[in-house]
């Protein structure tokens, strides 16, 4: 289950009340950071921009690809681990609004994870050291560190001790 906070609201459906649970002006500097930080190809610099800019804890060496898109209501709620890949297109997301509730989530992703191009984590997420997501996965629970995950919805393809044995096997070839 992922770990979020939820908040009722009533009368009109929780987006409606966005500028209640988010000041605008940092949704609107949110917005330009990120829209920048999506076509630079400076990873450095990139990274440089979520810590400064809006308050994310990036590990050293870590790559966001082209065109990431980061939670632009609550950015500050993402952690990633030193020298992650996070591929081409993929969403991260740290809130949800919904009809009669809005909900946060802490997004905490691991060292050395890579997450294939198109895919989407919600929030309230734990992505643990080493794990590998394939392309196109809804990430919509915890992932085991060292597992490779994929689909949608995600399932579990292989277990930390299956990747080892596989890694074992293929060096045996060798």
């Amino acid at each position: 289950m992922r770990k979020t906070t939820r908040y009722p609201v009533s009368g009109a459906n929780s987006l409606w009340h966005i500028y209640k649970t988010v000041p605008f002006w940092k949704v609107v500097r949110n917005f330009a950071v990120i829209q920048a930080a999506r076509y630079t190809p400076f990873l450095a610099f990139k990274n440089w921009m979520y810590r400064r800019f809006l308050g994310m804890q990036v590990g050293s060496e870590t790559s966001f690809a082209l065109m990431v898109m980061l939670d632009i209501m609550f950015p500050e709620k993402i952690t990633v681990g030193k020298n992650t890949v996070i591929g081409y297109n993929t969403t991260i997301l740290a809130h949800e609004y919904l009809i009669k509730e809005y909900r946060l989530g802490d997004v905490l992703i691991g060292d050395e994870v890579m997450i294939g191009a198109n895919s989407t984590i919600l929030p309230g997420v734990v992505i643990g050291d080493g794990a590998i997501v394939s392309a196109g996965t809804l990430i919509h629970k915890d992932v085991p560190a060292g597992a490779f995950v994929g689909g949608n919805p995600m399932k579990i393809i292989y277990t930390s001790e299956e990747m080892k044995k596989r890694a074992l096997m293929s060096l045996d070839e060798q």
